[in-house]
C-alpha cells in the first residue's frame, strides 16, 4: 500500500526513511536581527559593570592566545567527530551570556583542585538526590539504560510531578531539576570552561567514559562532578559530548542535519534537553506537512545567533 505523499515526507524528514544525515540546516541565522536576551543575563552583565561585546572580546582574547587550549578543542572535536567550531561557540556564548571568562587558563585548573575535596552535597531542603530518586515516581527510571536515559527520565518525572507542587506534604519550587538538586551553592550556577551544570555531567557520564574513557560520575560524589566540570582537560569532553548528543538528537529524531550550524547547536547547548525539542519540532511539521505547509527549519535564539554572527571571526581561530 503506498503511503500519502506528506506522511512519506514526514518519514523522510523524520530519519525514519533517512539512514542518513537528514536534511541540511544551512549555515546562517534565520532571524534577521537578534532574539531578545533574557533579563537575567543583562542583570548579570550590568552587575558586572560590563557588555556583551567586552565580555565576547574577553573569552575570543582567551582562545586566541591559548595556542594549547586550541588544539585540546581540536582533538576533543574529532574524537567525537563534530566540528571544533561547534565546542567554541558553545563557550564563546556562555561566557558572553553568563560569566566572563578568567583570563588565564591555569585558573580553571587552580579551581578545579578546589573542588574535589569541598564536602559538597547535591540535595534540597535536607533531602539527598539519591534519596529523592529512589521515591516511587521514578521506579520506572531504573530500567533505562544508560546515564543520560536516566536522569533526562529524572528530570520529566520532576518537572510532570514536582516541580512546583507540595508533595507528601512537602513543597518544592517551580524551577528546574538542575538548579534545585544539583546547585549547592546557589541557584542558577554553573561552571568551567563550558560552563556546565553537574545534571548535564551526569548525563553525559557514559558517552564520556565510552569515548574518552574518562571515570564516570556520581551523583554520590559532587566534589568529582564538580572538578571534573572545572578542570579544561576534562570538561572539553563533556561540551563535545553534549554538543555531539544535539546533532544526533536532531538528525535522528527531527530528521535534520544540524551539523552545519553552529548557532543551533549553540542554541541547545544554552537551552538543554535536545531530545525533547526534536520531538516537538517532528509533531510540529508532521502537522505542517499534513497541512501542506514547508517543514519548519530549527532556529537559534539569542545565544546561537551571536555565534553564527561571529561566525567568520572565530573560524579564523583555527
Amino acid at each position: 500500500m503506498k503511503l500519502r505523499l506528506t506522511t512519506l515526507l514526514f518519514l523522510v524528514l523524520s530519519g525514519t526513511l533517512a539512514a542518513g544525515a537528514g536534511t541540511l540546516v544551512p549555515p546562517g541565522n534565520r532571524h534577521m536581527e537578534q532574539p531578545q536576551v533574557p533579563g537575567a543575563s543583562a542583570a548579570r552583565t550590568r552587575a558586572l559593570k560590563t557588555t556583551y561585546e567586552a565580555k565576547y572580546r574577553k573569552i575570543y582574547k582567551l582562545l586566541s592566545n591559548d595556542g594549547e587550549l586550541r588544539a585540546k578543542i581540536v582533538k576533543t572535536a574529532a574524537v567525537y567527530g563534530i566540528d571544533p567550531i561547534h565546542i567554541v561557540g558553545a563557550i564563546v556564548g556562555e561566557h558572553t551570556y553568563n560569566v566572563d571568562a578568567y583570563d588565564r587558563l591555569q585558573t580553571y585548573y587552580i579551581k578545579a583542585v578546589a573542588y574535589l575535596n569541598n564536602g559538597m552535597s547535591f540535595g534540597y531542603g535536607g533531602e539527598d538526590v539519591g534519596d529523592f530518586i529512589r521515591r516511587p515516581q521514578f521506579s520506572h527510571c531504573r530500567e533505562s539504560d544508560g546515564s543520560y536515559a536516566a536522569w533526562t527520565c529524572r528530570e520529566a518525572v520532576w518537572n510532570s510531578s514536582f516541580r512546583g507542587k507540595t508533595v507528601d506534604g512537602k513543597a518544592f519550587p517551580n524551577q528546574r531539576f538542575s538548579q534545585t538538586f544539583f546547585q549547592p551553592f546557589y541557584a542558577g550556577q554553573t561552571f568551567g570552561l563550558g560552563q556546565l551544570n553537574p545534571l548535564t555531567a551526569l548525563q553525559m557520564s557514559d558517552l564520556v567514559h565510552q569515548v574518552s574513557g574518562l571515570p564516570k560520575l556520581s551523583h554520590t560524589k559532587p566534589g568529582q562532578v564538580y572538578q571534573t566540570i572545572m578542570d579544561p582537560d576534562l570538561t572539553l569532553a563533556y561540551v563535545a559530548a553534549t554538543l555531539k548528543k544535539s546533532i544526533d538528537a536532531y538528525r535522528d529524531i527531527a530528521g535534520f542535519d544540524i551539523s552545519h550550524n553552529p548557532g543551533i547547536t549553540a542554541t541547545l547547548y544554552n537551552v538543554g534537553d535536545p531530545q525533547a525539542r526534536a520531538r516537538a519540532l517532528a509533531v510540529e511539521n508532521e502537522t505542517r506537512l499534513a497541512e501542506g505547509l514547508e517543514p519548519r527549519l530549527p532556529e537559534e535564539n539569542y545565544y546561537g545567533w551571536l555565534v553564527n554572527e561571529k561566525l567568520p571571526e572565530l573560524r579564523a581561530l583555527f
